[in-house]
This record gives C-alpha cells, sequence and structure tokens, in this order.
C-alpha cells in the first residue's frame, strides 16, 4: 500500500465515522485527524531535516580532509615512485613517471568527487 493510498484511507475511515456518528462527534474527529496530520508533518519535516545536517557535516568535513590527502600524498606515494624511476633505469622514463604522477593526481580528484556528492 503507498502513503496516498493510506492517507486516503484514513481520511475515509473518518468520513465514515462522522457519518454514523452524527454531528455530535464531529469536532473530536477532526481534531484527532487534525492531530494525526500534524504528527506525520513534524515526523517529515524532521527526518528531512536530519538528512539535511548530515548533508551538511559531511561537506563540512570534506574540504579539511581533502586538502590533507592533497597535500599528503604526494610526499609518502609521489616520492618514492619519481626515487624509483629515477633509479630503475639508466634513461628515467618520461612516460613512467607521467603515469605515475597521473595516477596520484587521479585518487585526489576522485576523493574531491566522491566527498562532494556527499
Amino acid at each position: 500500500m503507498t502513503p496516498d493510498e493510506l492517507e486516503r484511507s484514513e481520511v475515509e475511515a473518518v468520513l465514515e465515522t462522522r457519518r454514523e456518528l452524527g454531528l455530535r462527534y464531529d469536532a473530536e474527529l477532526v481534531d484527532g485527524f487534525a492531530d494525526r496530520i500534524e504528527a506525520e508533518v513534524a515526523r517529515r519535516v524532521g527526518a528531512e531535516t536530519q538528512l539535511r545536517q548530515q548533508a551538511q557535516r559531511a561537506r563540512a568535513s570534506g574540504g579539511p580532509r581533502q586538502l590533507a590527502l592533497a597535500i599528503v600524498s604526494p610526499v609518502p606515494v609521489g616520492i618514492p615512485v619519481t626515487a624509483i624511476n629515477l633509479a630503475a633505469a639508466d634513461d628515467p622514463s618520461i612516460v613512467g613517471l607521467t603515469i605515475s604522477w597521473a595516477g596520484i593526481v587521479g585518487v585526489n580528484i576522485a576523493h574531491a568527487r566522491q566527498s562532494r556528492r556527499r
């Protein structure tokens, strides 16, 4: 059953009850139904607010984390890769060095995009 069907069935039940009980219980029925509607609206607003707060916290924490990765990743990864490439052969390969550094840059870009999506 979808949420719209559930809400429709509740409205139909309230109207049927009103029809059966008559006008003397009209105010109580309307008040009870209004209370249920208010509770549902409050629940939905609370859930939406919580989602927005989580997204905001994720965006706020992504900046410092991305900065740390951008500063630190070339040092422990880039320097040894460069040293190995330069020491491995008499004639260092610029292609190998370029591919290695492109990989480091690719990891940083992938992390930055992933942080922004959250």
